[in-house]
C-alpha cells in the first residue's frame, strides 16, 4: 500500500512550483516595479534622479550581497523556515516603503526589503530543487527562472496600472500576494535543508561586497556633482577599493567564503556568473531608460508608459519556450549569445530611429520587440546553464551566487543610466539618451561573446514545448 504522505508530496507538487514561483515573482517584480513611478516620487518626496537611483540600488546592492549567506544558511537551518521568514520580512518591508515620507527612509525601507528578497530568493530554488521529479528538475529551474525574467520585464506595466491611483500602490501590491503565498506554503511545502552544511557563511566578506560596490556607486553617480576630484568622490573610491580587497582576503581565508573556489572550477558556472554579469547591466538600464525616455521626453502617463514597454516582455515567455526547441540541437551558450545579439540590434535600432517628437509604432516599438525577444533567448538559460553541472547540493547556492552578480550588473546598469544621462539641456536630451543607448549595446555584444563558454557539459533534459511553458 503507497505511503499517504508521498502520494500527497507527489499530487501537491505543481502547487509547491505555482508558490515558489509566485515568490519569486514579487522578489523580481520589485526590482523594476518602481521605474515608472519615479516621476511621481519624486515629485511626491522632493527628490533629485540621483538620489531616487538609490531606490533601485540599495535593493539591488543588499539582494547581491546576501543572497549567497542567506543561501547557505538556508541550507544549514532549513529552507522551508528561510523560506518564509524572508517572505514575511519581505512583505512586511513593503509596507513600509509605502508609508515612507521621504526619500531617504525609502531607501530605508528597500534596503529591508532587500534583505527578505536575498533570503526568500535562494530558499525558494533550493525548494525546488528538493522537490522536482529527478527527471524534470531542469525544466522546473527553467520555470521558476523563467518566472522572475518575465516578472522583472513586466515591473513596469505593472506599475503604471498601480501609480495611476498612487505610487504607494506599488509597493502595497506586494501585501496580498506575500500573504497568500506564506499561507499556502507553510501547508504545502514540504521542510528541506542539507545536512553536510554546518559552517557559517562568511558574513564579512558578503558585508565587505556590499560596501565594496555601494562606495563604488557612490562615486560614480556623485562624481559631476562633488567633482571628480574633491575628497569625498576619491574617498568613496578608496573605501571600495579597500572593501574589495577586504572581500578578496575573507574570501581565501574563510572556510565557507560567498564564492566558493570549487564553483567556480565549474567551467559553466564560471562563465555563466561572467555572462550573468554582463547581461544585467544593460537588460537593467534599457527598461529605465525607456520609462525615462517616455516619461520625460514624450510626456507619456505612467499607464500609457506601463502599456507601452508591455509589447517586449511579452516576447520574452514565447521565446524561452522556443529557445527550449532549439536546446536539442545547438549548445545552449550560443543560444544566449543570441539572445545576446539580438538584445544589442535591438538597442541599436532604437537608438538609430528615435526622436523627440513621439512616434511609438515606428521609432521605438520594432527595438523594444527584439531586445524583448533576446531577453527570452538568454536570461532563463543563463541560470540553468550555470547550475547543470552542479550536485543537486550545490544548486541552492550555484543559483545564488549567479543571481547575485545578476543584481550586481543591476546596480551598474542603474548607474552607467545616471552617469551618461546626466542633466542634459533641452537641446541635448537626445544626444545624450542615445549615448546611454550606445554604451548599452557596447556592453551587450561582451554579453555575446561570453555566452558560448557556458555551455554546460551535462545538457538540461529535452522535454516536449507544452510542458515548459505549462
Amino acid at each position: 500500500m503507497p505511503d499517504q504522505s508521498q502520494s500527497r508530496a507527489v499530487t501537491g507538487r505543481p502547487a509547491v512550483l505555482a508558490v515558489l514561483s509566485a515568490a519569486a515573482f514579487v522578489a523580481s517584480l520589485d526590482l523594476f516595479i518602481v521605474n515608472v513611478a519615479f516621476e511621481q516620487i519624486g515629485a511626491d518626496l522632493g527628490a533629485s534622479i540621483t538620489d531616487l537611483s538609490w531606490v533601485l540600488n540599495a535593493y539591488a546592492i543588499l539582494y547581491a550581497a546576501l543572497l549567497v549567506p542567506a543561501g547557505r544558511l538556508a541550507d544549514r537551518y532549513g529552507r522551508k523556515g528561510a523560506f518564509l521568514a524572508g517572505l514575511a520580512l519581505f512583505t512586511l518591508a513593503s509596507v513600509a516603503c509605502a508609508a515612507a515620507g521621504d526619500v531617504w527612509t525609502l531607501v530605508a525601507a528597500r534596503a529591508v526589503q532587500a534583505v527578505g528578497a536575498a533570503i526568500l530568493t535562494p530558499a525558494s530554488l533550493g525548494l525546488v530543487v528538493a522537490a522536482a521529479p529527478p527527471e524534470r528538475r531542469a525544466t522546473w529551474i527553467r520555470i521558476w527562472a523563467a518566472t522572475g525574467a518575465v516578472a522583472a520585464a513586466f515591473g513596469p506595466a505593472v506599475g503604471g496600472v498601480l501609480v495611476e491611483a498612487s505610487w504607494q500602490w506599488v509597493f502595497l501590491v506586494n501585501l496580498p500576494i506575500g500573504l497568500a503565498a506564506l499561507a499556502v506554503a507553510a501547508v504545502v511545502v514540504e521542510p528541506s535543508r542539507d545536512d553536510a552544511a554546518t559552517r557559517l557563511p562568511d558574513l564579512l566578506g558578503a558585508s565587505a561586497l556590499a560596501l565594496a560596490v555601494g562606495a563604488l556607486t557612490l562615486a560614480l553617480v556623485e562624481g559631476d556633482a562633488w567633482g571628480w576630484t574633491s575628497g569625498r568622490v576619491l574617498g568613496a573610491f578608496v573605501v571600495s577599493a579597500l572593501a574589495t580587497l577586504g572581500f578578496l582576503v575573507s574570501s581565501r581565508r574563510h572556510a565557507e567564503p560567498v564564492i566558493s573556489p570549487d564553483l567556480l572550477r565549474v567551467r559553466a558556472f564560471r562563465w555563466a556568473n561572467l555572462t550573468s554579469l554582463l547581461f544585467a547591466v544593460p537588460f537593467a538600464a534599457a527598461l529605465l531608460v525607456t520609462v525615462l525616455w517616455l516619461q520625460t521626453v514624450w510626456g507619456y502617463s505612467p499607464i500609457r508608459t506601463g502599456l507601452a514597454v508591455a509589447p517586449g516582455p511579452l516576447m520574452v515567455p514565447f521565446c524561452a519556450a522556443l529557445a527550449h526547441r532549439f536546446l536539442a540541437r545547438v549548445p545552449v551558450g550560443w543560444v544566449v549569445a543570441l539572445g545576446c545579439v539580438l538584445f544589442a540590434a535591438g538597442t541599436l535600432l532604437t537608438a538609430s530611429t528615435v526622436g523627440v517628437e513621439p512616434a511609438y509604432v515606428t521609432d521605438l516599438l520594432p527595438g523594444w520587440l527584439i531586445g524583448g525577444a533576446g531577453v527570452g533567448l538568454a536570461l532563463p538559460n543563463i541560470l540553468s546553464s550555470a547550475t547543470a553541472d552542479l550536485p543537486p547540493t550545490r544548486a541552492a547556492t550555484g543559483s545564488a551566487v549567479v543571481t547575485m552578480t545578476r543584481q550586481l550588473g543591476t546596480a551598474f546598469g542603474v548607474t552607467l543610466v545616471v552617469v551618461v544621462l546626466g542633466t542634459p539641456a533641452p537641446a541635448e536630451v537626445l544626444d545624450s539618451f542615445q549615448r546611454v543607448w550606445w554604451s548599452l549595446a557596447g556592453v551587450m555584444v561582451l554579453a555575446a561573446l561570453s555566452a558560448p563558454l557556458l555551455t554546460p557539459a551535462r545538457r538540461p533534459v529535452d522535454l516536449p514545448l507544452a510542458e515548459v511553458v505549462a
